[in-house]
């Protein structure tokens, strides 16, 4: 028997032996496409090859792509479990022509593939055909020898394949294998074509036109190929299958179920263990290329997926969770094909366990709740509208979750009603957000979030992808279009932009139009928490609301702040080792050009910590662990010791970012942390860590800045072209540049204590002396109202000289008043000192209060024997020393 993963492998190796490249599959996220939910054919990865907007280095490929068919226009959810050939996630096997071969060698190619790599008869074998495609006709009865009644003509478009309104089109040719007359139904075209007697197995699309308009079909000058071949169904031909469920891959994967719910795979339980096989694929493939359950967008397509399956746990009595124990034999089906699966395992694994442990409590109360409404309805009677939404609303009962368990009673859900409560709850919502804030500019923010729904975010993994643009705000309003120097808000379906939040600053980058229109976007913003708002200006072109665009990050810049984000959490951590657990976050800024992170802390780190933490980080960086990102519940992610950042807010579920330990202990998380932000994959992508700065901001607040890869190397490289430029000047080798400095300051510092005993003399004695400091005065105390009064004006004296002199004098006069008065740079500062026996009548700080006042200032204080001020006019020093003398004396006399 052939298994899936040998026709598999067939299928590629023989299209590679015909020229063509092995192109691996694209993610289940189309960057390529913001009309499209999930990739949901072969062709996806190629549009802009097949348009000419795109070129590759080779002009034949083939692929096997993985699929996804469950929201948007292709939604299969709902038939899945109850029909043969529907799948939420499927493969397709398909080879393309980039204007290389057309339809003689692809019809060649098929023919031969299918009757002599594959073995199937040709006589089992039949073909449609578009009926204005008569060369297709004709190449399959001389290639396969097909009498004209097995080559059967398509008036519908059917057979016409369009890629949309516009664009590169043309005829299909279907190939179709008959199970034979025991089997019911018709061939296609016939009134009985639905049968399952002829299925469909390969679709070869003839690209040779490009739809300009409605009635306008051109050739295109390069005709092109585009085939898909649906891996499950082929294989249930050919392994004699009538039932894409009983192939091998499927039906390991429904023994899995069967074992791990010890119940049988067949019976009462087939439905419930095939969608919980279908489901087990798409889920786990969506997790791995980076979709995470939410409520927006394909995170919440994902939910509702993964949440039918687990309802089918239930209803097979799996009373703890199912889902996670099964990934490993999806990964023993799958996994050689699609490696991603394994480097994902532990993030599937852990985001199954935990929404089906949680869905679990509410499945219960709302099957609990659901079964006491129905008990109240009549045969056949729809659920109310009002009802559901609060299954939904104060349960999280999904109304589609909802509707599926209805559906198998017969019953259906009023979803008016449903709608009517929903709006009603959202009216109240923003009655009672009103009034907050700016409310012109976050009204306006609160409508685009109510109309438009939420951004949707997939830069974790990528910097370029296309969108929608939805909505454009100029000013505080918003507007259909935008021009050349308009100042703009772009708001799209999808990005890859990363909006402000937690520390990180946004994205810049730019917008790109297939109109032609550019926007150049200088910061991103994220609104209500929801809404991605791109700051930007219009540079080129016109931008409407509606247009398709490429979104492009400036990488470098991104790099920038991934590498500062991570090495963040490393100094966070490393923090704690050298400090202390009291070390907590208290805000941060994470930009391209540095990184900045307050903490708790009563004192200053020492030269000795900062060298130390420095250290340790650049031990972790070059340890290059790997960066590994999960999903988690709050309370589950601070079990494992996860640190939440602070401002960041946290939901039901969380990502948590860790990182390794250094070299020997890399199976040890050394860094884990609650963290929405953008980081690096390996640790060894920082590059290298340097703290260019440490202070205080508040009290018990200190903040670290940093650098890391080209900054901190620059910010290195600057530094030792300065201790060169030192050592140049100090004529040493730059290692000995500290030690030359350390004798520099030495004799700076005896110099300046020589310096200061010269200017006390030259003022103690009144006379001329070195240093530059000339005293005026005399040496001999007056005599003012019976007090000696010895006063002394200086030039060049440092302030803080003033009242070591002040207490040599007050030992010269023993008894009496003392004043010194420093002129520097054209500012006076005064020190009046009074001996202690005179304390009781004379009072320094009243003397001096007069002598600032003469000055130009006021003010001063100290004690009774000593005090000191200051004034901004020293040429009024004479005057002072005149109005302190008239001070004592009136004192005296009174």
């Amino acid at each position: 028997m052939q298994t899936a993963n040998d026709i598999r492998r067939t299928f590629l190796d023989f299209f590679a032996k015909q020229g063509h490249q092995k192109v691996d599959s694209s993610p289940l996220v189309p960057r390529n496409d913001p009309t499209l939910m999930f990739t949901n054919a072969g062709m996806v990865q190629f549009k802009n090859v097949f348009t000419g907007a795109e070129t590759r280095p080779y002009k034949r490929a083939v692929t096997s792509q993985k699929c996804v068919r469950a929201g948007g226009k292709h939604n299969d959810l709902d038939n899945v479990g109850y029909t043969a050939r529907h799948h939420t996630f499927f493969e397709m096997l398909g080879n393309f022509s980039f204007g290389d071969y057309f339809k003689d060698d692809a019809i060649a190619f098929a023919w031969n593939l299918i009757t002599k790599e594959y073995g199937l008869p040709a006589d089992k074998l039949l073909v449609t055909v578009h009926t204005s495609d008569e060369d297709a006709a004709a190449i399959w009865r001389k290639v396969a020898g097909l009498s004209d009644d097995r080559i059967i003509r398509i008036p519908t478009d059917d057979n016409f394949w369009r890629m949309g309104d516009t664009g590169p089109c043309g005829p299909c040719s279907e190939i179709f294998f008959d199970h034979g007359p025991s089997i019911a139904g018709g061939p296609p075209g016939s009134p009985d074509q639905d049968g399952d007697r002829f299925i469909e197995i390969w679709n070869l699309v003839f690209m040779q036109y490009e739809q300009l308009g409605p009635d306008n079909l051109v050739p295109l000058p390069k005709p092109s190929i585009d085939t898909g071949m649906g891996l499950e169904r082929l294989a249930a031909v050919l392994q004699g299958k009538h039932d894409n469920y009983d192939i091998d891959l499927m039906r390991a994967l429904i023994m899995a179920s069967a074992e791990a719910t010890k119940t049988a795979p067949d019976g009462a339980h087939a439905v419930s263990h095939r969608v919980i096989a279908d489901h087990l694929r798409s889920t786990s493939f969506l997790i791995a290329d980076g979709v995470l359950p939410s409520n927006e967008g394909r995170g919440y397509v994902l939910r509702r997926i993964m949440r039918r399956a687990m309802r089918h746990a239930h209803m097979i009595g799996a009373r703890e969770p199912l889902m996670h124990r099964l990934v490993p034999a999806l990964i023993q089906q799958m996994g050689d094909a699609y490696p991603e699966l394994n480097r994902a395992r532990a993030l599937i694994v852990e985001t199954l366990k935990l929404e089906e442990t949680r869905f679990k409590q509410t499945l219960e109360r709302g099957l609990r709740l659901l079964e006491d409404e129905v008990g109240h309805l009549g045969e056949g009677q729809p659920l109310a509208g009002d009802v559901a939404f609060k299954l939904y609303d104060t349960f999280g009962f999904p109304l589609d979750l909802t509707q599926d368990v209805l559906r198998g009673q017969g019953r259906g859900v009023d979803e008016a009603g449903f709608k009517a409560a929903m709006d009603e709850q959202r009216r109240k919502a923003r009655e009672s957000w009103a009034g907050s804030g700016e409310v012109g500019t976050e009204k306006l923010w609160y409508e685009i979030k109510d109309e438009l729904g939420a951004t949707e975010f997939f830069g974790y993994d990528t910097e370029v992808a296309e969108g929608k643009v939805t909505a454009i705000v100029k000013g505080d309003a918003r507007v259909e279009a935008a021009a050349i120097g308009d100042q703009v808000m772009v708001v799209v379906n999808q990005t890859p932009f990363y909006g402000e939040s937690g520390g990180q600053v946004g994205d810049a980058g730019v917008i790109f139009s297939a109109g032609g229109a550019e926007v150049a976007v200088s910061d991103t913003l994220k609104k209500l928490g929801a809404v991605w708002a791109h700051v930007g200006t219009v540079t080129k072109g016109t931008l409407k609301v509606g247009d398709v665009v490429e979104l492009r990050v400036d990488s470098e810049r991104r790099s920038a702040i991934r590498a500062n984000h991570s090495a963040t959490h490393l100094l966070h951590e490393a923090l704690r080792h050298r400090l202390g657990d009291h070390v907590t976050q208290k805000g941060s800024l994470v930009a391209p050009e540095r990184l900045r992170f307050d903490i708790s802390q009563p004192t200053g780190l020492s030269a000795a910590d900062i060298a130390a933490i420095e250290d340790e980080v650049n031990r972790r960086v070059l340890a290059n662990s790997e960066v590994v990102t999960r999903l988690m519940s709050p309370d589950e992610a601070r079990a494992q010791g996860a640190m939440a950042l602070f401002g960041e807010k946290y939901g039901d579920e969380v990502r948590v970012v860790s990182m390794g330990g250094p070299h020997g202990e890399l199976d040890r998380d050394y860094s884990i942390e609650l963290c929405g932000g953008t980081h690096v994959r390996r640790t060894g992508d920082i590059g290298v860590f340097k703290i260019v700065s440490e202070g205080a901001v508040a009290a018990g607040v200190r903040r670290i800045e940093a650098l890391t890869g080209t900054g901190a190397k620059a910010w290195l490289s600057e530094r030792d072209h300065l201790l060169t430029e030192a050592a140049s000047v100090l004529k040493v080798k730059p290692d000995e540049v500290p030690a030359r400095v350390a004798v520099l300051v030495e004799e700076r510092r005896k110099m300046e204590r020589e310096l200061a005993d010269l200017r006390r003399q030259v003022a103690l004695s009144g006379a001329m002396g070195g240093g530059g400091a000339k005293a005026d005065g005399g040496n001999d105390a007056k005599d003012v109202a019976g007090v000696k009064f010895a006063a002394r004006v200086v030039e060049g004296l440092p302030a803080k000289d003033l009242k070591p002199m002040a207490d040599e004098l007050k030992k010269q006069v023993g008894s009496g008043v003392v004043v010194l008065i420093a002129s520097n740079e054209g500012k006076a500062s005064i020190v009046i000192g009074v001996t202690d026996d005179l304390t009781g009548t004379l009072s320094a700080v009243d003397l001096v209060r007069v002598g600032a006042e003469a000055l130009g200032g006021k003010g001063g204080g100290g004690r009774p024997d000593m005090a000191q001020a200051g004034g901004p006019d020293a040429s009024l020093a004479h005057a002072a020393v005149e109005a302190i003398e008239k001070a004592i004396a009136a004192k005296k006399a009174s």
